[in-house]
């Protein structure tokens, strides 16, 4: 099957539900990050750092990785039409922001979860590695879905 058809599947099924492609990516991008401040929020219960939220334990721990479970299959989607529909461009300082992030994404994602099986690092690395992650997602959403939603549209 030619990529050609394949973006067209994809572009038919996302017309479906939303107005255009780039609003899809715009919305689920959106999911992602809400979804991310779920796993900071949880992340720094879970070590310690917000008093405000249950006791540590199964319920933090267990909606920690739910969260990040569920963002990176919604990322699935915004990471498909940026590669096989968008690509790698530089017209303007903002695309290249989000061209560069976005390379970086799922290399930043990887690093993360071999950080968390490794006993054998420091105890910095997990929350290091975490919010370096966070701060690329945080990079992507404010170079396009913040911007589509106050430049083009704030609709699906």
């Amino acid at each position: 099957m030619p990529l050609a058809d394949v973006a067209q599947r994809y572009s038919d099924l996302v017309t479906s539900v939303f107005s255009s492609t780039i609003a899809a990516k715009a919305w689920l991008a959106t999911i992602v990050i809400v979804l991310a401040l779920v796993q900071v929020t949880t992340a720094a219960r879970m070590w310690g750092r917000l008093s405000f939220l249950p006791a540590r334990g199964p319920v933090v721990a267990t909606a920690h990785r739910w969260s990040g479970r569920c963002a990176f299959l919604v990322s699935l989607p915004v990471f498909f039409h940026c590669v096989t529909i968008l690509g790698f461009q530089t017209p303007d300082t903002r695309v290249a922001i989000h061209s560069v992030a976005g390379t970086f994404l799922y290399g930043v994602f990887a690093a993360k979860i071999l950080i968390l099986k490794d006993r054998e690092l420091p105890g910095w690395a997990l929350p290091v590695a975490g919010a370096t992650l966070a701060s690329v997602l945080g990079v992507l959403w404010l170079s396009s879905a913040l911007w589509y939603f106050t430049n083009v549209r704030f609709g699906f």
